[in-house]
Parts: structure tokens; sequence; C-alpha cells
């Protein structure tokens, strides 16, 4: 007995050092990310059918804090960090009209909305109090922009229109009349700009778009003015720009465009935005996201990183830009100075569910389409829903994007608000709390929650404990980190084929081994590779977005759940 005793005492002693061993952690980071769309408390639209509305965002830097500004919301926010974003509510300002626009000029802030006839302004937007600073203002046009020279001229721009162009007039800064006649800036040209044509893909030809959303910068003396097309209801709606070296024009179109564009990945569209620089210098561009499933104005926002290059050239980099970013707290140079390389950890994975409503399948919750969703058959307590991520990962942030099926509610109240638990596991079977939200009272429809401790796990389950109305429903439940694999192969061939129509280019590629996806990465030179065009699951795509006056340079990166690999050729065409 002795003999066996001693032999069993290591084995017994390093067991019951393993079991009493710390699970293995993760170091937490020193960076705060956000992930798009906004995370914001988007109000539910005054009309049935129930659904959520944001759009055509007007964002201004005033005394160190950003006042975003937008339609149909029942009020405006503010922030000092571009990450969290408190609701101004004010009965002094017309709300419920479309495409507000704000400027500083001297200690205040003026504002203007689609239809007005009267400009408001305010010296302390935080309390919510205004005055009329115009009553009858000449010009009432849809989609509104001022604009202040750095010379202290003030402008206008506006125009919304599927035959009329965007419009622009000096105003008297004393007495906000016009000054002189609107000229005529900017028209339609679908037929040589692909970006312009109607259609999630652009590919309704036969139908004029419409040309909206003014917004102006200046750089380096130049002036930037942007404009959105070809319809906020497409995935393929976009911020274009036009430069000239006087705020009237002429203007000419730039060499890179569309500016800000994303149709594809998980919330699509970037149109009818705004350019501003954060308080770094750092400049960005919101632009207004599509869901367009119960309403055609039923949309989001997204926040995207903006350039100008050496030559001038005006972009936002929207490369995987609904994928989490870092918030600066500095004067940056690059868009690869902004992204922690987490990766989707839940693209297409195994999920299970506590119920399927019919219609509403359990998958649409991972399959990165802000427009499908899973619901459950009720919003009871209980509900739940779970993703296999397939293998032990590094996990850092998540992000919980709310569907509202069958939901009632209409405007803004006290009790919107969604209560609920995220758990993890290793096996699948022994659960832990990973973020508790169960007496959560905050309205965030796109939960995005960077973990203050990340840890190495396997699954992800979130449990209902209540909805607002309606039943407990996603459209995406993303989770974000690192595999602990390899990346995947570099896509060494191409084929471009640009057709008769050169608006429209298709290209092809190798299937690459055990890659998620790939990024198309594409523009006018080839160090300017400024456009981002996501695919899935596919070896091949058909752009229609190009200017047919212009040649292009293509490369494909591949990705996956461990990484981006950057492309190993590049094609002209």
């Amino acid at each position: 007995m002795k003999r066996y005793f001693f032999v069993l005492m290591p084995l017994v002693a390093f067991i019951i050092i393993v079991s009493c061993r710390k699970e293995e952690q993760l170091p937490p980071v020193d960076f705060q990310t956000v992930c798009n769309p906004v995370d914001l408390s988007y109000r539910f639209c005054l009309t049935k059918p129930s659904r959520r509305e944001a759009a055509d965002p007007s964002v201004i830097l005033f005394k160190g804090k950003y006042y975003l500004f937008l339609s149909k919301s029942g009020g405006y926010f503010h922030s000092t960090d571009l990450i969290n974003w408190k609701l101004i509510t004010t009965d002094d300002l017309p709300l419920e009209n479309y495409a507000p626009t704000a400027v500083v000029v001297d200690d205040e802030i003026y504002f203007l909305t689609s239809g007005s006839k009267q400009i408001f302004k305010t010296k302390d937007p935080e309390s919510g109090k205004w005055e009329v600073a115009k009553d009858g203002f000449q010009i009432v046009e849809t989609d509104p922009m001022l604009f202040l020279d750095d010379d202290g001229r003030l402008y206008y721009y506006g125009g919304c229109s599927n035959t009329n162009p965007i419009l622009g007039v000096e105003i008297d800064r004393k007495t906000l009349d016009i000054i002189g006649e609107p000229v005529k800036l900017i028209g339609e040209n679908r037929n040589k700009y692909g970006w312009e044509v109607r259609g999630d893909y652009s590919t309704v030809y036969e139908e004029l778009p419409w040309i909206e959303g003014a917004w102006m910068n200046k750089y380096n003396g130049k002036y930037y003015l942007q404009y959105a097309s070809p319809g906020t209801e497409f995935k393929s709606y976009n911020d274009a720009v036009y430069v000239s070296g006087k705020p009237l024009g002429p203007f000419t179109i730039a060499n890179h465009n569309p500016f800000a564009y994303k149709p594809e990945g998980f919330a699509t569209g970037a149109g009818h935005g705004s350019a501003f620089r954060d308080i770094y210098g750092n400049c960005w561009h919101f632009g207004t996201v599509t869901v367009s499933i119960r309403e055609g104005f039923e949309r989001r926002l997204s926040l995207f990183p903006t350039f100008f290059d050496n030559d001038g050239e005006m972009y936002a980099y929207t490369g995987f830009g609904d994928y989490p970013m870092i918030m600066p707290k500095k004067k940056i140079t690059a868009p690869e100075e902004l992204f922690p390389s987490w990766m989707l950890l839940s693209y297409n994975k195994k999920v299970h569910a506590s119920s399927t409503l019919n219609g509403f399948p359990a998958q649409n919750a991972v399959d990165e389409n802000l427009r499908t969703w899973w619901s459950a058959s009720t919003g009871n307590k209980g509900e739940f829903f779970a993703v296999d991520l397939g293998e032990i990962s590094n996990i850092y942030a998540i992000q919980i994007n709310f569907a509202d099926q069958d939901a009632e509610t209409l405007g803004r109240n006290d009790s919107i608000y969604y209560q609920y638990t995220v758990e993890h596991s290793v096996d699948g079977k022994k659960w832990k709390t990973l973020v508790d939200k169960s007496v959560n009272k905050e309205d965030a429809p796109h939960d995005y929650i960077q973990l203050k401790q990340p840890v190495k796990s396997r699954h992800i389950r979130i449990n209902n404990i209540s909805v607002p109305s309606g039943k407990f429903s996603l459209s995406g439940l993303r989770v974000f980190g690192k595999g602990n694999q390899a990346t995947p192969k570099a896509v060494s061939s191409i084929t471009v084929e640009r057709m008769s129509d050169r608006r429209t280019v298709k290209l092809s590629w190798e299937a690459i081994p055990k890659a998620t996806g790939y990024n198309v990465r594409f523009g006018i030179q080839k160090d300017k590779l400024y456009q981002n065009y996501l695919v899935y699951g596919k070896n091949s795509v058909t752009i229609n977005a190009l200017n047919t006056e212009q040649t292009y340079f293509y490369t494909i990166d591949s990705f996956n759940e461990n990484g981006v690999t950057r492309g190993g050729v590049i094609i002209n065409k």
C-alpha cells in the first residue's frame, strides 16, 4: 500500500495544482474602440409601421464638444469623445423636419432644416434653448447646408431632387439675407459616373438618381463640395465630391470618387453625411446606413475616418468599416493606426436558439446582413440565442444588434431599453457571465461592448430578460477578436474584365482555402487604392460604380478569423 501511495502522490499533487490554477486570461487593452452602426438611441418613428430611423447627420465641434443633428430624431445629441452620445430635447426647433444643418458663427450655433423659413441660433446648445435668428429665409430647399468660410463669409448650399441640381448662394452674415442669385453647382451624370446609378448594386439604369445632401469642407485653400446619390434606400448610397478654388465654383469632379462608399458588409451605405474635424485635428465622415425593410427611410449611421492625401484627394476609409475601430486620442496620419486587428469570429457559425419565429431563422443573426434577422417566438424572459465559434478564440468585443420584431413602439419613452445577460463557455456546458445588463435602463439597439477583461472562449450566449416591445430578435450577434490559426494565403491570381459599359468591372480570383472572405481594394493609382468592397463566401464580384473616363488598379486581400493577408498582385484595367 505504501508503494502505491508514493507512486500516486506526484500525480495527485499535479491534478490538484492544475485544478487550482486560474483560468488563463488575456491582458486588457489600453484603448477604446467603436463599431458601426454607431451605438446610438435611434428613435422609433412617430408613424406606423414601428421602426427606428436616424439619417442625414450634421456634426459640428463647438467649444470642445460634438453636436450631432439628425432627421426626425426627437432631439439632437452631444458627446465629448465621439463614443458616448447624450440626447438633448427641445421644443424650440422643428425637429420633425428632414436634413438639419448647423454651423458655428462666432460664439453661436446657427441651425436650419429642410423646408423651413426660419434660422435658429443658440450660445448654449446643451440647454436646449434656441431663438429665431432669421424669420422669412428666402430659400426653402430640401437638404440645406450652411458653411462659414475662413474669411468670415457665409454660404448656403442645398437641393434634393432627381431633376434639379445642387444650388449655392452667399448669405449676408448680419441680416441672413441671400446675396445675388443661387448658382447651379452639381447635377446628375449617371451615364458617366456609375455610383449615381440607382439600385443596391447600381443596376437600375432607366431611373434618374437623387442628387442631394450637400456638405462643404475647405482644405488647403480648396473647396470640397460633397453630394449624395443615388437614393437613401440603397446599399450603394454614397457621398461623392467636387472641387473648386472658389466657394461657388465652378466645380470639377474629384479624381477619387465616390469618396465615401460602403455597399457591402453588415452596415451598408455611407451617403448624405457630414465631414468634420475632431479636437485633435483628425477628419471624420458621418454617413447614412440603409436598412429600408419596414419602410424606405428606415436608417442608421456610420462613422468613418477621413483623409486628404498629398495631392489633396479626399477619401473616407471604409475598409472593414463595420469592424471595431480605435478612437484616437491624438492626431493620426493613416487608417492603419485605428484598427486593432480584431476580426469577426461569428460569421456563419453554428447557432442554437430557444425558439424561432417562422420566416426568421437563427442563421440570420450571423449572416452579416443588417436587413435580415432572427426572431424568437416570444419576447419572454428565458429566450436565448447562442453561437459556437468553432474553436477557442480570443474575444475582445461583442456587438448586439436588436431587430424589434413585431414591436409596436412609436416615438421615445423611458421604458425603451433591453435587459439581458451574455455568457461564455469553453465547452458549451459550463457557462460564465460575460456581460450583465439585467437591470439596464439605457436604450442601445446596436449595443457595442468592448470587454474590460477579454476572454478565451468558444461559445457565446445571450439570454433575454426583457425587450421594450415585440419579440426578442437579433439582426446580428457579432463577436470580435482573434482566432488561433493561420491567416489565409495571399490572392495572387486575379482576372479583371472592364465591360463595354465602362461603369462596370467584373473581377474573379482564385478561391483561397480557409478564407472567410475578401476585401477588394481599388483606385485611380497604384498607391491610391482607396475604395473597399467586401465579399463574403465568393471569389468573384461585379462592381458598377466606376467613372467611365478613368482606368483603375485592383488588388484583393483575403481574410479569416485570424487576420488579413494583403493582396499579392495589383492589376490595372
